[in-house]
């Protein structure tokens, strides 16, 4: 007679599929598209299919991008879920058939192209990350957005080199946050500008070299003033609108200019013989709708020379953690931009 073991016995990894609902809860968008028309509703859960991974989500990160869906501006790319949310962290519960990378029970962090706000979500398992012992899921969530993207953004296309000056505007943002410690432990001279003496403060204990208030001080004559006039090699812009002319104003002769999101504005006019005369590079890029073999290399450099900085060099900023049910109190954060360091859900409902 087979041995019964006590259900809080069973490890992880040999939790049978059984136990996986056929239904799961899910954020969805109401008519309206405001963070109050967010809604929990019952859908079916997904099925891995034969590189997937299905993971069951502990917790979620808010991002920018979620709060454009919403609004209908940043829609899914196809063949993506609908379901918002571009990174989670859990645990391993099925895998597709010609999976060969995990086993159930493993706990994973992901940058998905969707469906994040969930039960369970689905994820190549090629970029999939493996989450430390010692680091917790509200942790974890609040890293895939944030190290992918500074790693193709600033070192790939942005192309840092150690002892370039590096200005990195929202700071204190998600994003900022990462950028910040990145560049440091790189060897690069940070600037970082916020919009508070408290926001300033947690850059410079991140470890900026200058911290900018942006609201009070221009940045163009601080970043002059650092540089002793010659600018700053690297510029990552989430702003947009006003900051275009201005960024160019404050770039090194040969800098870059990397544009990741437009909280000021798409458009603007701009003059384009300083852009000439300093031989400036001015581009941008997105990480959501790249094809799969983009990805896989990606998280494989990811895994490779970030990754294991996690929790020591590189540690997260979580500024609050919301249930899944208030994602949109969370929304409704994010747009205030009142927040420091991550917004993160907690699916565990």
């Amino acid at each position: 007679m087979p041995i019964e073991i006590p259900e809080k016995e069973i490890p992880e990894k040999e939790i049978p599929e059984k136990e996986i609902p056929e239904k799961m809860r899910a954020i969805a968008i109401g008519a309206d598209r405001t963070p109050a028309s967010l809604v929990l509703e019952t859908q079916n859960t997904p099925q891995p299919g034969s590189h997937e991974i299905l993971v069951k989500i502990s917790t979620a990160g808010v991002n920018r991008g979620d709060c454009y869906q919403r609004m209908g501006f940043y829609p899914p790319p196809p063949g993506a879920s609908e379901i918002m949310g571009l990174e989670f962290a859990g645990t391993v519960v099925a895998c597709g058939a010609a999976v060969t990378r995990w086993q159930p029970g493993a706990r994973v962090a992901a940058l998905v192209a969707g469906g994040g706000y969930a039960e369970y979500g689905l994820v190549h398992e090629d970029h999939a990350l493996e989450i430390p012992e010692s680091m917790s899921f509200t942790d974890a969530a609040a890293l895939p957005e944030t190290v992918f993207t500074v790693w193709a953004n600033v070192f790939e296309l942005g192309g840092l080199k150690p002892d370039q000056t590096f200005l990195v505007h929202g700071g204190s943002s998600g994003i900022g946050t990462t950028a910040i410690q990145m560049a440091k432990h790189f060897g690069a001279l940070v600037a970082a500008t916020a919009g508070s003496p408290e926001k300033c403060a947690v850059c410079a204990d991140l470890g900026a070299d200058l911290t900018i208030n942006y609201k009070t001080t221009d940045f163009v004559k601080e970043i002059s003033s650092l540089t002793g006039g010659n600018g700053a090699e690297l510029i990552l812009d989430m702003v947009g609108g006003s900051y275009f002319q201005r960024n160019i104003e404050a770039a090194a002769r040969g800098g870059r200019i990397v544009n990741i999101a437009h909280l000021e504005g798409a458009k603007a006019e701009i003059d384009m013989l300083p852009v000439m005369l300093k031989n400036l590079t001015l581009t941008g890029s997105t990480l959501r709708a790249r094809p799969i073999e983009e990805k896989t290399r990606l998280t494989g450099v990811v895994s490779e020379k970030i990754w294991p900085l996690v929790g020591g060099t590189i540690k997260p900023v979580v500024d609050s953690v919301f249930p899944l049910v208030e994602a949109g109190a969370a929304h409704t954060l994010m747009e205030t931009s009142q927040h420091i360091g991550k917004i993160i859900l907690d699916c565990d409902i």
